[in-house]
């Protein structure tokens, strides 16, 4: 679906405007935060909740863009930077803590390793049975950035929902033994996290033969960005390094 310029209809973005590594934040607004961390960094396009910097880390082109909140926004917004070149995903927000380890003060995040599809975007793609997860080597590189950054970061499984007020207020909802008795589940189940996008971006990336993992931070944002980033950098260098053997 292209607009009458010839680019994506939701993102205004075309093959070339965009680097095959993307960081997506939720919110319009962080995409300046994250886009000072790139070397000559320009705004490309801003349309509806979808709002693009490209720049470039390590000579190599990068890009960020929003996708706004829930998995329905988010597969939108996907599925258009896929046909505009890029392949390898970061997802960096904020989560609610789940588990009792997720409780731990002296956690600045959680690198998220699959998800719980508790949302109704993914099942218009594939039977609830397929799994949600992260791709190891975007995993593996977030890691190895949090350590290298002396940072503290689980990983983990987090939760992905529908319905923001149905974990914050679930006394307000007719279903909310239902909500009450999922939550406790998932705390349980060593669940870390719970937000809002991850499960689209897992199941459609593995659909899409792409890479995508996410960083959730509990703490300084900052922080986290610079993880994300180090970790772009490390497959930037390993996706090279491939490519000259």
């Amino acid at each position: 679906m292209l607009n009458e310029e010839g680019k994506l209809y939701h993102v205004h973005l075309k093959p070339g405007d965009i680097g095959r590594y993307v960081l997506l934040p939720g919110d319009p607004f962080r995409t300046d935060l994250i886009a000072s961390f790139f070397d000559d960094a320009r705004l490309v396009a801003h349309n509806r909740e979808h709002k693009t910097w490209t720049g470039f880390l390590d000579g190599e082109k990068v890009s960020v863009t929003s996708t706004g909140m829930g998995c329905a926004s988010t597969a939108i917004c996907l599925e258009e930077l896929i046909k505009c070149g890029a392949d390898t995903f970061i997802r960096v927000g904020t989560a609610g803590r789940v588990c009792d380890a997720a409780m731990d003060e002296t956690l600045d995040g959680v690198i998220n390793t699959a998800a719980v599809r508790d949302e109704g975007t993914t099942i218009h793609y594939i039977p609830i049975e397929y799994p949600a997860v992260a791709d190891r080597h975007v995993v593996e590189a977030l890691a190895r950035a949090a350590r290298k950054l002396g940072y503290n970061y689980a990983e983990g499984i987090t939760h992905s929902k529908d319905s923001f007020y149905g974990q914050h207020e679930p006394f307000n909802m007719p279903a909310e033994a239902r909500l009450t008795e999922r939550w406790e589940a998932w705390r349980r189940g060593n669940v870390y996290t719970s937000e809002m996008e991850a499960a689209a971006l897992f199941v459609i990336s593995s659909i899409r033969g792409c890479r995508a993992s996410a960083i959730m931070s509990f703490k300084d944002m900052k922080n986290t960005i610079q993880v994300a980033c180090e970790a772009l950098k490390i497959l930037i260098a390993e996706d090279k390094a491939k490519e000259n053997r």
